[in-house]
């Protein structure tokens, strides 16, 4: 269904009527709904929301984040639950520091806040296999979301598990608690075609075996149009006010629960800027357009997508664009604008929720959407004025006249006066600001390092007939696992002879006799590396790093998606030797990992060497490890580190994994996609703290520097035209 505007459904003047004929409340506690909106014990809201993902974030900085989301007219914080943290071994739970679901909803309640949680448990979310644990896919038969019997038990227990937990702590709203909306499944319908019958039988059953735990809120389904009663069917999206076919039943309300404030980022891609005005814009669109009431904020903090939690090329800064950035500074004028906003509607929420609407025409591309409530006291009502034109329109209304801006809406809460205008920013623009404190190199900081050996066929103990698929063997323990191949020619000569490498991970490093051959980047595709390489007539060993920057995220068949390589050739100008089906060996990760080498108690199980200058810039590609110490800043400003001079590989600070890093792959205009790394104070001692860096490529640690972030107001813009992101 396209919008309502204009159409029918409002010349008719059948809206009233409708949500008359969907008047009946569905109960569910203290909080129920009907065809206008959510009903928290008896009475209609309009609800904003904001996403906030507890594991990218930590502990110490919850009460600050929910806090100013607070401040900034946020109702609802949402959350999804991550269920391959909490449950990383059939059985085994976790829900301790950053995965304290329990803590975080909480604090949510101790701000007077509600909640939404959504546990899926499938969730994407930009998260390595979309939050799926990956044990699962060694489960005998298993096919993921779809009408599957193991699939469907161990999603089942899962869910239980949470609503249990939430139910134990009173959390629901129905036991005096925050939580006032679960969600079931996450953007099935983006798949449910795929599986056809089963998908639809999939759907029925998660829906009921949601409903059947009886939390006393409702639940949604997102992007599931045929989400079964009393399952709300809700948008995600940057333009539900255009988009959305509108719940399928009317006795369900309009609910957003992705109103994207900025876009996911894979490396090699520049950040995705989306301005105040464009969220404002359309998030009043919605509200009016399609009778919507409940607006969740994705991200409105993004956080950090710490460890190897990011899907498949995803930058480790997450939603650093929303309006509490990264580090939870305020992001200008985005937290401003929309706080004003918020302000407007809830100044005339009353007349909004339970007042009739008339849509007005003020012009070809200008409407005004007007509601009126004769048993309302004092002001009933209020007006919002739509200019959808890219030009610049002046409308009557009530017989006064109105300037509104291009592609703008103007909420007048009395009908009278314009209290917001969604194209006119108030608030100043935040710039962040990254300070040095101090530069790691060689004066002051001692660096040392750990050289990974590059193994062959002879090092290794798990060796197949074949090349394997690279998940089977690693079990996603690691990034990494080594392809290795003991090869003879069997001709007198191999002359001009190269390496070709096909494969689907997202990098791949050959070495060929120990020496470096060539490495390749893939693209989502199946990709080659060719090198030239030398080899002896006698035996040659031939070692291949395969890496995985990150699990896919989303689509069907999930179980079924290959990563590793796929087919080795070793071509001579005499011959091509297809060495795909031969003998090879494996080694899973490196042998720094095993030994967590990143940790204090664990930092001296090997043997590490001075690092020079000259080292350190020797353009050797083989991996390494690099270890030093440094006092934190002082203060209490948000601490970074500056990557800028390494290649591509991970980074801990005391143990704690600040994530991936990858500034070798660039954007098109030939820049890094993320060179600062936040660094959480809550990980941080004063002094001494362990730096610990493995390093794929050829990076420099002796260049990186310690950063404090900071934000400054730089000017207030009254540009009418003002197009700030």
């Amino acid at each position: 269904m396209g919008s309502y505007c204009g159409g029918w459904w409002w010349r008719t003047g059948l809206w009233a009527a409708v949500v008359l004929a969907a008047a009946a409340v569905v109960a569910g506690g203290n909080v129920t709904y009907d065809g206008r909106s959510l009903i928290i014990d008896g009475e209609r809201k309009v609800l904003f929301s904001g996403s906030i993902h507890y594991p990218r974030s930590t502990p110490k900085m919850w009460e600050s984040l929910i806090g100013k989301a607070k401040e900034g007219g946020i109702d609802v914080i949402e959350t999804y639950v991550f269920w391959n943290l909490h449950e990383p071994k059939p059985g085994q739970y976790d829900f301790s520091g950053r995965n304290d679901l329990v803590k975080f909803i909480k604090e949510v309640q101790a701000q007077g806040l509600y909640a939404c949680l959504r546990i899926g448990p499938f969730i994407e979310s930009e998260w390595t296999y979309g939050g799926l644990p990956f044990w699962l896919h060694d489960v005998p038969d298993i096919v993921y979301r779809t009408d599957n019997e193991p699939f469907k038990k161990y999603m089942q227990n899962f869910v239980t598990k949470i609503v249990d937990m939430m139910k134990a702590e009173s959390l629901y709203a129905s036991q005096g608690g925050p939580i006032i909306l679960s969600q079931v499944e996450n953007e099935y319908g983006n798949v449910e075609a795929a599986f056809q019958e089963e998908g639809k039988a999939y759907v029925e059953w998660a829906a009921k075996m949601a409903v059947d735990l009886q939390t006393g809120v409702p639940w949604v389904m997102c992007k599931q149009p045929d989400a079964p009663d009393p399952v709300i069917n809700s948008c995600n999206g940057m333009r539900c006010g255009e988009t959305f076919a509108g719940p399928n039943s009317p006795s369900k309300p309009a609910l957003w629960t992705e109103n994207w404030t900025s876009f996911l980022q894979r490396y090699g891609e520049e950040t995705y800027l989306r301005s105040a005005q464009d969220i404002a814009f359309h998030t009043l669109l919605f509200i009016i357009a399609k009778n919507g009431s409940f607006v969740n904020y994705y991200m409105y903090h993004g956080g950090t997508n710490f460890g190897r939690s990011g899907a498949a090329y995803m930058v480790t800064q997450y939603y650093d664009q929303a309006p509490l950035d990264e580090y939870g500074l305020i992001r200008e004028p985005k937290w401003s604008h929309l706080k004003e906003m918020h302000a407007a509607v809830k100044s005339c929420s009353s007349t909004l929720l339970n007042g009739v609407q008339t849509n007005i025409s003020l012009g070809q591309l200008q409407q005004a959407y007007v509601y009126e409530d004769s048993t309302a006291e004092g002001n009933n009502c209020a007006a919002f004025l739509v200019n959808n034109a890219t030009t610049d329109a002046t409308v009557e209304f009530r017989n006064a006249k109105f300037e509104l801006q291009p592609r703008s809406i103007s909420v007048l809460p009395d009908c009278e006066k314009v209290a917001f205008d969604t194209a006119k920013v108030n608030a100043a623009i935040s710039n962040r600001i990254a300070t040095t404190s101090k530069t790691l190199n060689g004066a002051e900081h001692q660096w040392e390092e750990y050289r990974e050996a590059i193994p062959t066929f002879s090092d290794t103990t798990m060796q197949f007939n074949q090349i394997e698929e690279q998940t089977n063997i690693t079990k996603d323990s690691t990034d990494y696992l080594w392809y290795t191949l003991s090869f003879q020619p069997n001709a007198t000569s191999c002359t001009e002879p190269k390496l070709q490498v096909k494969f689907l991970s997202h990098l791949v490093y050959a070495f060929v006799n120990g020496e470096y051959a060539g490495n390749s980047t893939g693209q989502r595709n199946a990709v080659l590396v060719e090198a030239p390489i030398s080899l002896s007539e006698s035996k040659n060993d031939v070692s291949i790093l395969s890496v995985m920057v990150g699990l896919w995220d989303s689509g069907p068949f999930m179980e079924k998606r290959y990563a590793g390589l796929t087919e080795v050739e070793i071509q001579c100008k005499e011959n091509t030797y297809n060495v795909t089906s031969y003998e090879w060996g494996y080694q899973v990760g490196f042998l720094g990992e095993s030994l967590g080498i990143y940790t204090q108690e664990n930092t001296d199980k090997v043997k590490w060497n001075p690092l020079s200058d000259s080292s350190s810039a020797n353009n050797d590609p083989s991996p390494r490890w690099f270890r030093t110490t440094f006092d934190a800043p002082k203060g209490d400003e948000p601490v970074a580190l500056n990557l800028t001079s390494m290649g591509k590989g991970q980074v801990w600070v005391n143990g704690e994994s600040i994530g991936r890093y990858w500034m070798t792959i660039k954007t098109k205009q030939g820049n890094p996609s993320q060179t600062m790394y936040h660094i959480p104070r809550e990980f941080l001692n004063t002094t001494d703290n362990l730096l610990v860096i493995l390093e794929e490529s050829n990076g420099d640690p002796l260049q990186i520097t310690v950063s404090t972030i900071s934000t400054t107001q730089l000017l207030n813009p009254k540009s009418r035209y003002s197009t700030i992101r």
